[in-house]
């Protein structure tokens, strides 16, 4: 028989119907001697029922599977009483009597096991290949649309025509732009940006937000005196007025709508707007706070019903809560999908109500009302000295989880610089470079349309430098360093913790996250220090003007962002045996194909490929291991295939060790041209592929652990103490990599993997103590009852047959988080534990994966509790 083959496939002999196979694989029993009459394609494997082997052609692209050349069934029926097909058409009536009956067929023989596994593989594969067309069949991947370009700068020197007429030494004045503005051209990013031309904000665009009422009133103070400027000051909060304060106004929120057509448009990809006076603080009709016309409420508005955005996110990281903003959007109507089309998050300084401006609307507790009930985020801080470690993480805690979720179009940031290290007002400790890396992770939203519109921030140094440093990451620069590895203070997570609490039933990205509180001695100590912690007052907290951490140079930009590195040769290690191996050249060939078509090849720097020394491999693996496979070369096929079947999941042809080392060789080649400040970055197209290999032993279609002989070779050749950072996300565990490195401190490795219900064995993990920041961030631990075992003591590690059932215990966390479960196990010599992910037993005494008919009530309790049916009759 003949399984699927283009329609000029001949093959002389009797073939036996046989199940479908994959394309380009034949299975064909012949008679002794009929060998050389077959006909093999490109692209084919051909496997005789002895299993001799016809060596492939190279693939075709135009070979297709058709159907099998053997007689169909459908053809069996057509033909008349006593008739059968053959292999050359209908044959005669077969001779009725004793003496015509034709010998019954010899039994069939069944597959063997190699081949059984290789047929149940291809049909998989082809299940696999049809779910993910079907799962694409709605995207056009062939289109691929324009990406913008460019970051727009707008400032005009209009905006420092006013000041406080009354009082030279006010903190709002124009010398803050100008400042800025200098450092923007020293630092050679205003040269870098496309301008953008400020304009006036008509009437229309601010009544928006604001009411005719206030408008008015704002227009009139360009005809007023000083007498009556002052006057009108004094009847709202922290507020100055100047003949072109309306004026100026104006021109800022025109400014920030100028640059958010553009961002909107596709003339550029973000931008950045210098503008005063700032406006987070007003009101619908209100001004406030320094602020008259609320610049970013009236951009979000623009958005919305000009532009036909349906999701904004507005982000204020201004020290003071922006009140205004919240208040205009706290109980919007307008909705889109029955969903507000506003989100307001905003990180600020609270001191429990003792800070500027006094509201309890800034507390956590606000979330907004009516339908826009659950899109108001604030995190207040109830203490000065927040550093950042505090803002960074409030980010990846808070704001990005709840941000991906609800997907964007566009991200208006309220930026405020006076939390920044030496401001009279903050009193905070975040470093200008902190606010690149903030800027950096808002550009992963809403496709890179990012806004940012210039807030506070008094101290002309640190603003300077912030704005600075938040314009370079909206260039594409790479963030500045931090001071080095820090951790978030107690009153910080206390702050994070409690805004995740009120909001995990807003928003389910939040839902899995169960931080602890604060232990008893944590909240004594809060009582005893009083409502602010035992810090300082703003009064009492000094200010520091010399900053000597600013004056660190910014990291030099290399010459070319990206670097490629690619070798054909390492397509020459491929699967001798089955054509259909997952992991085949195609697999980089058609990488690099897809890079060429979208244009990215050209964009980056080709990095020479090379092959990785014997002294560089040794960096990770052992010398008999190395041996070993430089061995493989020049072996037969069948040695071959010995060799790789001593592994797990392994095969290796003759150029399997050259392959392997070239791959290994262009990641080094990539981690030297970064080190030499060569890239900014840079991509390796490698395989075979190295995370799962040993040390001394390949495995899971690695031979050489490429990314960890990097690691190795950076801290090698960096001359200097390394801190390197691993991240694996492949969906299968990186055991190879977490073995090399779990007793090394320099390098941190983390994963994201899937895991199966029924693992084998798990892997060695062990709690860091030295990174204090994620003690807080356990899971607690419930006494109540739920699906732990506890079995009787007759039946030590499954050893004897049970003599009572398994009863319900208590909840406590795995050796991987505090190890509670293991203390209990020891202390208690209750060894059975139930899993309530996978519904899976361990036992501590034997280290294995145990099932018994006697932990079927417990598993049908857990069942119950968590998915609220019974369990399959299957289980």
């Amino acid at each position: 028989m003949v399984s699927p083959t283009p329609p000029s496939a001949h093959v002389q002999g009797n073939c036996v119907a046989q199940p479908r196979l994959p394309r380009a694989v034949r299975m064909v029993s012949l008679r002794a001697g009929q060998s050389d009459s077959i006909r093999q394609r490109p692209g084919e494997t051909i496997f005789l029922k002895g299993g001799e082997q016809v060596k492939p052609f190279p693939p075709h692209p135009d070979l297709q599977p058709l159907t099998p050349t053997c007689n169909p069934p459908c053809l069996a029926a057509a033909m008349p009483p006593g008739v059968s097909p053959g292999p050359e058409g209908p044959s005669a009536p077969a001779p009725s009597g004793r003496a015509g009956r034709r010998a019954p067929p010899p039994p069939r023989r069944s597959p063997g096991l190699p081949e059984a596994k290789r047929r149940g593989r291809a049909r998989r594969l082809h299940q696999e290949v049809a779910e993910l067309q079907d799962g694409l069949q709605h995207l056009d991947l062939a289109a691929e649309k324009p990406v913008p370009s460019g970051t727009g700068l707008a400032y005009d020197k209009e905006l420092t025509s006013f000041h406080c007429l009354w009082d030279k030494s006010f903190p709002e004045c124009p010398a803050r732009l100008t400042s800025i503005w200098t450092k923007l051209v020293e630092d050679g990013l205003v040269e870098r940006c496309v301008p953008v031309q400020a304009r006036l904000a008509t009437e229309e665009e601010i009544l928006l937000v604001h009411s005719p009422q206030f408008l008015a009133l704002m227009a009139s103070t360009a005809d007023m005196e000083e007498g009556k400027l002052r006057a009108l000051s004094d009847t709202y909060d922290s507020v100055y007025l100047h003949p072109n304060s309306y004026h100026c106004a104006r021109l800022a929120a025109g400014t920030v709508l100028a640059v958010v057509d553009k961002v909107l448009s596709g003339e550029l990809r973000n931008g950045l707007a210098l503008i005063r006076p700032p406006g987070h603080h007003a009101q619908r009709e209100r001004m406030e706070g320094y602020c008259l016309f609320n610049h970013v409420a009236i951009a979000a508005r623009h958005a919305r019903e000009r532009r036909g955005l349906q999701r904004v996110l507005i982000v204020d990281w201004d020290v003071h809560h922006g009140q205004g903003t919240q208040f205009i959007f706290e109980d919007d109507p307008r909705v889109s999908y029955n969903t507000p089309s506003v989100l307001y998050f905003s990180v600020h300084r609270y001191d429990n109500g003792a800070f500027w401006p006094h509201l309890p609307d800034s507390d956590s507790s606000a979330v907004g009302r009516g339908q826009g009930c659950g899109f108001t985020i604030n995190l207040p801080w109830n203490q000065p000295g927040m550093t950042d470690a505090d803002y960074i993480s409030a980010f990846l805690q808070l704001l990005l989880p709840v941000a991906f979720e609800f997907q964007p179009q566009l991200v208006l940031v309220a930026a405020g610089f006076d939390a920044a290290i030496g401001d009279p007002k903050g009193q905070m400790l975040v470093s200008p470079a902190c606010f690149a890396h903030l800027t950096h992770m808002l550009l992963a939203l809403a496709g890179g349309k990012v806004v940012l519109a210039l807030e506070g921030g008094y101290n002309l140094h640190s603003l300077t430098e912030g704005v600075s440093a938040a314009l370079g990451s909206l260039l594409g620069d790479p963030c500045p360093p931090l001071a080095g590895p820090a951790a978030p203070c107690p009153s910080a997570l206390q702050s994070i913790s409690k805004a995740l609490g009120i909001h995990a039933q807003f928003w389910p990205s939040l839902q899995h996250v169960e931080v602890s509180a604060l232990s008893t001695e944590d909240e004594g100590v809060e009582e005893a220090l009083g409502e602010t912690g035992g810090v300082p007052s703003p009064v009492e907290l000094p200010c520091p003007e010399a900053l000597p951490s600013l004056e660190a140079p910014p990291p030099r930009r290399p010459p070319a962002c990206t670097g490629l590195v690619y070798d054909e040769r390492m397509t020459q290690h491929y699967n001798m045996w089955d054509s259909q191996h997952p992991e085949r050249p195609q697999r980089v060939t058609r990488a690099l194909s897809r890079l060429q078509e979208l244009g990215l090849e050209r964009r980056c720097l080709r990095l020479p490929p090379r092959l990785a020394t014997e002294p560089e491999l040794l960096l990770c693996h052992s010398p008999e291991y190395v041996a070993r496979l430089r061995a493989t070369v020049g072996l037969r096929p069948r040695e071959l295939h010995r060799a790789g079947s001593r592994y797990n999941s392994v095969y290796m042809c003759g150029e399997s060790f050259e392959a392997a080392c070239l791959a290994a060789g262009c990641v080094l080649s990539a981690v030297d041209a970064v080190l030499a400040g060569q890239v900014q970055n840079a991509v390796a197209v490698v395989r075979p592929p190295g995370h799962h290999a040993e040390p001394d032993a390949a495995c899971g279609f690695c031979l050489f652990n490429s990314v960890a002989l990097a690691a190795r070779y950076a801290q090698q050749v960096a001359g200097r103490p390394l801190r390197v950072l691993i991240l694996d996300w492949d969906i299968h565990h990186g055991n190879g990599i977490q073995h090399i490195f779990e007793e090394d401190p320099r390098v941190a490795t983390t994963w994201q993997q899937q895991q199966s219900p029924w693992p084998r064995a798990s892997g060695h993990c062990w709690e860091t103590p030295h990174w204090p920041h994620l003690q807080s961030w356990h899971y607690p631990c419930l006494h109540t009852p739920s699906p732990v075992l506890s079995m009787p003591s007759a039946w030590p590690a499954l050893c004897t047959v049970p003599t009572g059932p398994a009863f319900v215990s208590m909840v406590l966390c795995s050796r991987y988080v505090a190890g509670h479960m293991v203390a209990h196990g020891d202390a208690s010599g209750h060894p059975m534990v139930l899993s309530f992910a996978d519904l899976s037993a361990w036992c501590y005494d034997c280290e294995a994966y145990i099932h018994h008919p006697t932990l079927l009530p417990a598993k049908i309790l857990a069942h119950r509790l968590k998915f609220g049916n019974e369990l399959p009759a299957l289980l």
